[in-house]
C-alpha cells in the first residue's frame, strides 16, 4: 500500500477537533457553589490530548505510515539510480533479455555490445561485440555514426573473425544510402588473441555457447615486475643492465573485468576460461531465474538459468558478480529476490543490473 504524506513541522494531529482558542477551564468559578463530594484535583480532571491519542493507537498509527513513506522514498531511489560503482569500476548501461543490451564502463572508455545505441555509449571510444544478434549489435552503425557527427575520434569495434566480413558489408550499405562517412577501425579479434587497447590495457577473446557464433571478453591491466634473479641487485647495477638491452622484468597481466553476453553455463566449466572467473568484476547473464523456466529451456536457446550459476558456484572467484540479461518478464523486486539466493553461495559481492526493469515503485 503506498501511503503519502506530506510533513510539516510538527503539531499533535487533530483526529478530533480542539477547539484551542476557547479552552476548558480547570478551576471552578468563584460564584459557583462547591459541592464536598465533588471536589477533584487538576491532575484528575486534565487529560493531555496527546496521551489520549497515545492511548487510542492514532500515534503508532501515523508512525508507521510515516515509516512506510520513507522505506517507498528510498526504494524509489534505488529504482530510480543509475550505475553501479564495484571494485573501484563504474558500471552502467541496459541489458534487458531480448531487447537490449549495451553495458558500459567509463574507466575503459568501452561499451560491451551496443544494443540501440544508448547516448551514453557515444563517448565510449571502444566497443566489444559478443554476438551479431539485433538486441546487441542493431545500433552500431547509429553509434559510429553518431561519433562522427559530433566529430570525435574513429572508433574501435571489436568482433568475432567470422561476422567482420558482414559488419563491413552492413557499413557499406549505410553509406551507400545516406552517402555519409562512417569511418572505424573494425578489428576481428579471435578467442585466445590479445589486443592493446593503450600501454597499461589489453583485452582477450574467450569463449562463449551461444545458438550463433558468439564470445566474451577479459580486460586486463599491465604492469611491470622485476625479475627474482634481480631483486636484490642494486639500483646502478639494474640501470646498466638496462641500458644494455637486457630485458629485466616481467609483464604481469591482471584481470580486471570479464564479460560473457550471451551463453550457457559451459563457459564456467572451461579451464581456459579461468581468468573470467577470477577477474575483478565478472559481468554475466542470467536470463531466466526461477522454476516458471527450466533449465533445459534456457540452454537450448542459448542462455544460462539462475540455477545453474548457482550449482556452479563454486568456480566463482570474482569480488563481483554482475547479473544481466534478465527476461523482460520479471520485475525488479523479482530479480532482487532471486540475486540473494546466489548471494548466499558466493562471497563475491551479487548486483543485478536492472535499469530499464518495471518495478512496484516505479
Amino acid at each position: 500500500m503506498q501511503i503519502s504524506l506530506t510533513l510539516l513541522p510538527f503539531k499533535t494531529p487533530l483526529i478530533f477537533p480542539i477547539h484551542h482558542h476557547n479552552p476548558i477551564s480547570l478551576k471552578p468559578l468563584p460564584s459557583s457553589p462547591q459541592p464536598r463530594h465533588h471536589t477533584f484535583s487538576q491532575t484528575q480532571t486534565h487529560v493531555s490530548p496527546v496521551n489520549s491519542f497515545k492511548g487510542s493507537g492514532y500515534i503508532s498509527t501515523i508512525s508507521q505510515a510515516i515509516k512506510e513513506e520513507e522505506e517507498y522514498r528510498r526504494a524509489r531511489a534505488e529504482v530510480l539510480r543509475k550505475g553501479l560503482n564495484l571494485e573501484g569500476f563504474s558500471i552502467e548501461g541496459l541489458s534487458i533479455g531480448g531487447h537490449e543490451t549495451c553495458v558500459i564502463i567509463p574507466d575503459f572508455k568501452c561499451a560491451f555490445d551496443i544494443g540501440r545505441c544508448p547516448s551514453r555509449a557515444i563517448q565510449q571510444s571502444f566497443v566489444f561485440i559478443t554476438h551479431a544478434h539485433l538486441d546487441h549489435i542493431g545500433g552500431l552503425p547509429m553509434y559510429v555514426a553518431s561519433r562522427g557527427l559530433y566529430n570525435l575520434k574513429p572508433p574501435t569495434v571489436f568482433v568475432p573473425p567470422c561476422i567482420k566480413d558482414d559488419v563491413e558489408k552492413l557499413f557499406e550499405i549505410h553509406r551507400s544510402m545516406g552517402q555519409v562517412e562512417l569511418n572505424l577501425d573494425l578489428v576481428a579479434l579471435d578467442v585466445g588473441e590479445t589486443y592493446e587497447m593503450r600501454n597499461n590495457l589489453v583485452v582477450r577473446a574467450f569463449k562463449t555457447h551461444h545458438v550463433i557464433p558468439s564470445q566474451g571478453y577479459v580486460i586486463y591491466s599491465v604492469r611491470k615486475k622485476l625479475k627474482m634473479k634481480y631483486i636484490n641487485m642494486k639500483g646502478r647495477q639494474i640501470e646498466k643492465l638496462k641500458k644494455s638491452g637486457v630485458e629485466i622484468t616481467n609483464t604481469i597481466l591482471s584481470p580486471e573485468v570479464a564479460f560473457t553476453g550471451d551463453t550457457t553455463s559451459d563457459y564456467m566449466l572451461d579451464p581456459r576460461n579461468a581468468d573470467a572467473l577470477r577477474a575483478k568484476v565478472l559481468i554475466t547473464e542470467a536470463t531466466f531465474l526461477d522454476e516458471g523456466i527450466s533449465i533445459e529451456h534456457a540452454r537450448q536457446h542459448g542462455h544460462t538459468h539462475l540455477f545453474e550459476i548457482i550449482e556452479h558456484a563454486q568456480w566463482i572467484r570474482n569480488k563481483a558478480v554482475v547479473l544481466t540479461h534478465f527476461s523482460s518478464r520479471y520485475s525488479i523486486e523479482d530479480i532482487r529476490q532471486a540475486v540473494s539466493k546466489l548471494q548466499s553461495k558466493v562471497s563475491a559481492k551479487v548486483v543485478p543490473l536492472t535499469e530499464g526493469f518495471k518495478s512496484m515503485y516505479s
